[in-house]
């Protein structure tokens, strides 16, 4: 498959390097120009390109950069091909991408960030930290593989990214339409906690939506405090901790 990846950050540059490895055709892109892909991606065989060459022709996109961002990548997002599924991989901090009123108001954020960039998106790998992409994705059939949600309004669209999904070393959950992804948001308990198939189910189901901004903020501000950056397993126990 055709997949460029807009965004050489951690996440970008784990998604690229992961599908580029699973065998896909891989375009990676970033605002500070091609030289700022990191070299372990490009050994992966991602090819780094400049933005404008990243939507042309592609099955896929994924953008991989900060939410606030997404309006000013419309025009870009514009010249990719009806039939290139766009996906976006970001989620809402207000203390990263400052206030958003109408996400703050309680807009579900995928469906702001469809609304930037003019057209229909697909929501995946936003709910799994840095890390766990890039060191805890297992092959397929493993007992313990760790499960990652997928939401959209296009069955076929998702399907599409469910696989993607899968050769990233990830079970793929369906997690319905996009309008439902807010369950998959931060502060709720399907984000950035590392559950499997059936608890990652049992997680989306049991999400508040009213409460997910507080313990959103509330997770942030303890973080925030510590003198240490936490381990990985600390920071998914301290995510799974907050909704026991």
């Amino acid at each position: 498959m055709k997949v460029s990846v807009i965004g050489a950050g951690a996440i970008g540059g784990n998604i690229a390097r992961l599908l580029s490895e699973a065998g896909h055709d891989v375009l990676i892109a970033d605002a500070r120009g091609p030289e700022s892909v990191d070299s372990a991606v490009t050994a992966a065989g991602a090819h780094p390109v400049e933005l404008t060459a990243a939507t042309k022709e592609r099955d896929v996109v994924i953008l991989a950069i900060p939410f606030g961002v997404q309006p000013k990548l419309k025009e870009l997002v514009e010249t990719a091909p009806e039939s290139t599924v766009v996906v976006d991989t970001s989620n809402y901090y207000p203390t990263l991408n400052g206030h958003i009123p109408a996400v703050v108001d309680g807009q579900v954020e995928s469906l702001w960030s469809q609304e930037q960039l003019g057209r229909p998106i697909v929501k995946a790998w936003n709910a799994a930290l840095a890390e766990t992409q890039r060191s805890k994705g297992k092959p397929a059939g493993s007992a313990d593989r760790i499960a990652i949600p997928v939401a959209g309004d296009s069955a076929e669209a998702r399907a599409t990214v469910m696989a993607l999904v899968d050769d990233t070393g990830f079970d793929a959950y369906d997690a319905g339409l996009l309008a439902q992804s807010w369950r998959q948001q931060p502060g709720t308990p399907a984000y950035c906690t590392e559950l499997g198939m059936e608890d990652l189910g049992r997680a989306l189901a049991a999400a508040e939506k009213d409460r997910a901004p507080a313990t959103r903020d509330r997770l942030m501000a303890h973080f925030g405090s510590l003198a240490a950056m936490p381990s990985h397993e600390e920071t998914v126990a301290t995510n799974r901790a907050a909704h026991q």
